[in-house]
């Protein structure tokens, strides 16, 4: 089985490349860019200002309607809507799927409370990304933006006609107060993404500016600026941003909440009045009139939920459920239709990630060996119907930024300076992938051998009760797992820890323990999955960087610190380049994986899905690559909802 949600990285990823779990893809029609010198006589604030910069600076300044990482946009600015979707898609009806655990608040960019599946719908934001492109954001709030090509700054010109769900309007000065109350009161993390932010003025009621420090990483700022959820700064006047609350919150998307059952469902409503529906980067999206999530705090009672019609769409995640349980009545009947379907992005990094703040795994041989006990193809002949494949890259499945053998010329000229921060087998040994185990026996007496042998070697000794000792302590390891259905793939793991000497055990807790634990970092080894970028940039630090590492609420979930990974981070953001890029990340990769910061898990390239057969959607066989978009670009099929609720399946 592969874990339902990935970890949410805010706020790039919201804005660029929505996850499977959004309520919605922001997907903005592409366009390539209109660039031209500001100079002479230019009018209002923001623009005397921009040509006083060019003045100083002598650089060319872009003015468009969209950004990318690289290159051109695909969309002319007066594109109608995105080639992927149905301009003329019917708004109506439900559309209703699952999420794990529970909630207890409203509120997604605070660390207090568990925030509802979907809460990010609430809000707007100055660009947005699409399903096509991994490296582009077009205007939605912000109809023009204007940068030099150094992005050292960016102004945005913000449309007037832009409401909050109140009517009033959405400012300049709503920009800065998002921006300065996440840096202040937000998740820790947003001091991370805010970083290389200098400055963020209003130039007026529908202009704003932010500066960025000189020497920061340029390349994709003008995008984590587009990307900040815009609050409303009259609202948080009366309240504390602080404080986790289940009160529909002040935004200007496209959903308003319709009701919410606190840890068992929430349901948002369309909004008839939404200020930007007409917008071409809004044709085709938000079809469905309500979108309900269901919780449940296992997958078992959650499939079974599902086949008994509880909630809609769903899609699989447990390869024995996928392998044994899509064989009920309503699919027989052709009432709930099954599907595989491709999955473009990067296959996602899942594993078991330890926790580097704990002296016992500062030692890498004492990870790999801990790693080497997990017997993936025993578990994918057992357990998992042969249906997986190993993971080994944390950009697996991608061909341009998966590292491959040994190091090439263009990766050893970014890592021979770093090398004093990278184990030797980085420049000796191929890109490490995890040894292939016996799939017969689930203790394969070679593969444990050799993990028994690299653990004496770290001064991990058996002692006369069987268990291992170092300098008096007992090797112990607690495996923090929320899900009844992963014991069946934990439990296998922890008796070849055991018979390694290791006193391993599984403690399986309730959702909202897992997620207070995992927010300050209390477990040994946990599993999580990301979903990592086709053009990544400076969100790597949040997973990755040192300055994250003990930040509550990070998502680095390892804890890793290592300057030399901090500069090479700090060269991909800066990558002028798609080559320069692809080599970067594998460089990356390459040292990653040397480092035994996690046991690998597995992965599958494609989307099983399952739903009541009562939606229609622009595609047949073949999805935007980003994502399945269902509860942005699907929508309510009436006729085959009559047809359901005549056989009595809906």
């Amino acid at each position: 089985m592969t874990r339902p949600a990935d970890r949410l990285l805010m706020p790039k990823s919201r804005a660029r490349a929505q996850s499977r779990q959004a309520v919605r893809s922001r997907a903005m029609p592409l366009a390539i860019p209109m660039r031209r010198v500001l100079a002479g006589a230019l009018l209002g604030v923001g623009l005397l200002w921009a040509a006083d910069a060019l003045a100083e600076s002598h650089e060319a300044i872009i003015q468009t309607h969209g950004v990318s990482t690289f290159g051109d946009l695909k969309y002319p600015a007066d594109f109608p809507h995105f080639d992927y979707v149905n301009p003329n898609a019917p708004k109506g009806g439900e559309f209703s799927t699952w999420a794990f655990g529970t909630f207890d608040s409203l509120t997604p960019y605070i660390l207090k409370g568990n925030a509802a599946a979907g809460a990010t719908v609430f809000y707007d934001t100055l660009l947005s990304g699409n399903l096509e492109e991994p490296d582009a954001m077009y205007g939605l709030l912000a109809h023009t933006i204007e940068y030099p090509e150094s992005r050292e700054w960016v102004i945005f010109r913000m449309r007037p006609e832009a409401r909050f769900r109140d009517g009033t309007p959405v400012t300049a000065h709503d920009v800065v107060f998002s921006y300065n109350i996440l840096l202040e009161k937000g998740r820790p993390t947003f001091k991370t993404t805010f970083s290389d932010f200098q400055k963020v003025e209003a130039l007026d009621d529908h202009t704003v500016r932010f500066d960025f420090k000189p020497d920061g990483a340029l390349r994709e700022v003008v995008m984590t600026a587009g990307g900040i959820p815009v609050l409303s700064k009259a609202y948080y006047e009366s309240r504390d941003f602080a404080e986790s609350s289940l009160e529909p919150p002040m935004g200007s998307g496209p959903y308003e909440l319709a009701s919410v059952d606190p840890g068992r469902s929430v349901s948002y409503k369309r909004r008839d009045d939404y200020w930007a529906r007409d917008l071409p980067i809004n044709i085709g999206h938000s079809n469905f009139d309500t979108i309900k999530y269901e919780y449940f705090a296992d997958y078992t009672t959650a499939f079974e939920a599902f086949k008994a019609g509880a909630y809609l769409y769903r899609e699989e995640f447990s390869s024995i459920v996928w392998g044994t349980g899509y064989d009920f009545p309503a699919i027989d009947a052709g009432h709930v239709i099954v599907e595989t379907l491709p999955d473009g992005r990067p296959a996602g990094t899942q594993g078991f990630w330890f926790n580097l703040r704990r002296d016992k795994f500062s030692d890498p041989r004492v990870r790999e060996a801990i790693g080497m006990a997990f017997n993936f193809e025993w578990s994918n002949e057992s357990l998992f119907y042969n249906l997986y494949e190993r993971t080994d890259s944390f950009w697996e499945n991608s061909r341009t930024l998966q590292a491959e053998g040994m190091p090439s010329e263009a990766e050893l000229a970014l890592l021979e300076p770093l090398r004093e921060f990278f184990p030797e087998t980085v420049f000796t040994e191929p890109a490490f992938s995890p040894a292939a185990s016996s799939a017969a026996d689930l203790a394969d007496r070679r593969q444990l051998r050799r993990a028994s042998g690299l653990l004496e070697e770290a001064g991990w000794i058996v002692g006369e009760d069987g268990l291992r000792y170092k300098d008096g302590q007992k090797l112990t390891i607690e495996v923090l797992n929320d899900s009844p259905s992963f014991d069946r793939i934990i439990n296998p793991y922890i008796e070849n820890l055991k018979r390694l000497g290791i006193d391993a055990t599984a403690n399986r807790v309730d959702p909202a323990e897992a997620q207070e634990r995992e927010k300050n970092f209390d477990y040994d080894i946990v599993t999580q999955r990301f979903s990592m970028g086709q053009t990544p940039g400076d969100e790597l630090r949040q997973i990755f960087g040192s300055e994250s590492a003990d930040t509550p609420g990070s998502v680095n979930v390892a804890g890793l610190k290592n300057e030399g990974v901090d500069r090479l981070i700090r060269i991909i953001a800066d990558a002028q380049s798609r080559k320069e890029l692809d080599t970067a990340v594998k460089a990356l990769d390459r040292v990653l994986r040397s480092m035994h910061i996690w046991v690998p898990q597995w992965y599958k390239g494609v989307h099983n899905i399952a739903y009541r057969d009562a939606f229609g959607r622009p595609y047949t066989d073949t999805p935007p690559p980003l994502s399945l978009g269902v509860e942005s670009i699907w929508w309510w099929d009436e006729d085959k909802a009559r047809a359901l609720r005549a056989a009595g399946a809906l």
